[in-house]
């Protein structure tokens, strides 16, 4: 593990490494006197400036083509895209630029380039992906028709449920139920991959509409998908961990309970017969056998539990602060029976999800205790970790106090930032900067300003937080800080903001900003790099 990833965190690491090789912001507040006027012809000049000095990214992939997507320019977008020799790389680009499109309020202009992609199977999720779109613009004939253009079955499962979930959050129940029932039909006609997620969607709908008996019958026949094929899935959430979420929040752990309980009918396999390892078959032999987590009844140590530790750290992840505390207390000891029970695999996952829990309700001590057993740099960084949490759960005082006794500095200052982070949530932008200026790491503590400072711009101080910028001492800290105020400013102060941000981080810092301030300038960039 690289030197203080797992103190800092990811992210932090990351952008920490990055800016501090940027060096530190120059004293004279260059670029400051740049279209002091905040005039349009003198920051696109600054623009293409920086797009000829610094080698940038390629302009026929990734973000850049779907801003010009996202800010009118869907035609250019389409033709960087075209460029491309390779048919499934030109397929997949087109399909990121339909879905900005899409996302940018253009859903016809999508609709055309998504019906012009080669490949059948991407033109097909570029439809799916537009279904949705048209519903919540208010023309649910046009997604209706749109899903009939849909080649294949499989996808069309994925159509009728998007539809469903978007006419269910417009308000529409009857329609949304009548789409439910067509994804539904579809995910019984044909064996799909993903149908677990399909109807874990559905069950939103359910939801939604308040037919909470169709709830519980798909959630039902989720848990038998993920009892016969226990998928994998770690990147994301699983289709049961969110129903049994969902359910805890309820108050109802009778779903849990059963999958960390095995029943003896566990041992039943498909068709009916009992699994080998039930009929004692030679091949289990040599196995060791131990009670379930209530002692009731034995399984091998081998045979995996319907619920693992990954899909349990899903479910506490997604048990947020505003749940009730007996709610939390419940999760919390179910966790830690698994944890002693279970067959180790992903051990430090569960840990970390039930340290956060239990944090953000407020069981500070009862967290830190579970962290004891851990490598010291381990701990340190779960520490900081909980500290984020208290903090959002509302109680700054408690999380300060914990910050200030992590013992390593890089894990205290990462706490410390989470603090300032919240108090400026809370508007106490005086005490953020207090906080801040305690922070010991000159990076983390411009981190902890920027903070500050997008605080006071959004409480009608612009000039003050323009003021606590020049305290930050990394340039792309800086120029990251001003970007954010550029974020939350009038046009004429966003481009001027905008212009020294260019000068200070080049141009791929400004972008974002420019892209809502200024929608030409990402034409201009692509133009400049392709010219």
């Amino acid at each position: 593990m690289s030197e203080g990833l797992a103190q800092w965190g990811p992210e932090l690491f990351l952008m920490r490494e990055g800016e501090r090789r940027r060096g530190p912001a120059p004293e004279n507040d260059v670029g400051r006197g740049i279209a002091q006027g905040g005039l349009e012809p003198c920051l696109l000049t600054v623009l293409r400036l920086s797009v000829g000095r610094e080698p940038g990214t390629s302009p026929t992939r990734g973000w850049l083509p779907r801003a010009l997507a996202r800010t009118g320019h869907l035609v250019r977008a389409a033709e960087l895209a075209y460029t491309s020799g390779d048919e499934l790389e030109q397929s997949t680009e087109l399909l990121e630029l339909v879905k900005a499109a899409a996302g940018a309020g253009d859903p016809g202009g999508a609709q055309a380039l998504a019906e012009s992609i080669p490949l059948r199977q991407l033109r097909d999720q570029a439809l799916v992906s537009l279904v949705p779109a048209w519903a919540r613009a208010g023309e649910g004939d046009r997604a209706v028709a749109l899903v009939e253009k849909i080649r294949y079955p499989h996808n069309w499962v994925w159509a009728w449920a998007l539809l469903a979930k978007a006419t269910a959050d417009s308000g529409d129940i009857a329609e949304a139920r009548g789409f439910a029932a067509r994804a539904d039909a579809e995910a019984r006609r044909c064996a799909v991959d993903g149908v677990d997620e399909v109807l874990g969607l559905l069950v939103d709908v359910a939801v939604a509409i308040g037919d909470h008996d169709r709830a519980a019958e798909l959630a039902d026949r989720v848990e038998e998908m993920a009892r016969s094929r226990n998928p994998a899935g770690w990147f994301k959430p699983r289709p049961l961990a969110m129903v049994l979420a969902r359910e805890a929040r309820e108050g109802d752990f009778g779903r849990l309970d059963a999958l960390l309980h095995p029943p003896p009918e566990s041992a039943v396999g498909a068709g009916g017969r009992p699994c080998g390892w039930a009929l004692g078959e030679p091949g289990d032999r040599g196995r060791v056998w131990e009670g379930d987590l209530d002692g009731s009844a034995a399984y091998p140590v081998s045979a995996r539990l319907p619920l693992d530790a990954r899909d349990m750290a899903c479910v506490l992840d997604a048990v947020d602060e505003t749940a009730d505390l007996d709610v939390a207390l419940a999760l919390a000891d179910r966790a830690e029976t698994l944890l002693e029970t279970g067959d180790g695999r992903d051990h430090d996952v569960l840990l970390r999800s039930l340290t956060l829990l239990l944090a953000r309700h407020g069981q500070v001590e009862r967290a830190t205790a579970l962290t004891q057993g851990l490598d010291l740099d381990l701990s340190m960084a779960q520490q900081a970790d909980m500290v984020g949490e208290l903090a959002r759960s509302g109680d700054t005082d408690g999380a300060e106090a914990l910050a200030h006794g992590i013992t390593d500095r890089r894990a205290h200052d990462r706490a410390l930032i989470e603090v300032v982070q919240r108090l400026v949530l809370r508007g106490d932008q005086g005490r953020a900067e207090v906080v801040a200026r305690l922070i010991d790491d000159g990076w983390a503590q411009g981190e902890a300003l920027l903070a500050v400072a997008r605080g006071m711009a959004r409480h009608g101080d612009p000039d003050g937080a323009e003021r606590l910028t020049r305290s930050i001492a990394c340039r792309g800290t800086r120029a990251r800080a001003l970007a954010a105020l550029a974020d939350l400013s009038e046009p004429p102060r966003a481009r001027r903001l905008a212009a020294q941000v260019v000068v200070l981080g080049g141009w791929e810092t400004a972008l974002p900003v420019l892209e809502r301030i200024l929608p030409r300038s990402v034409a201009v960039v692509v133009d400049r790099m392709t010219s």
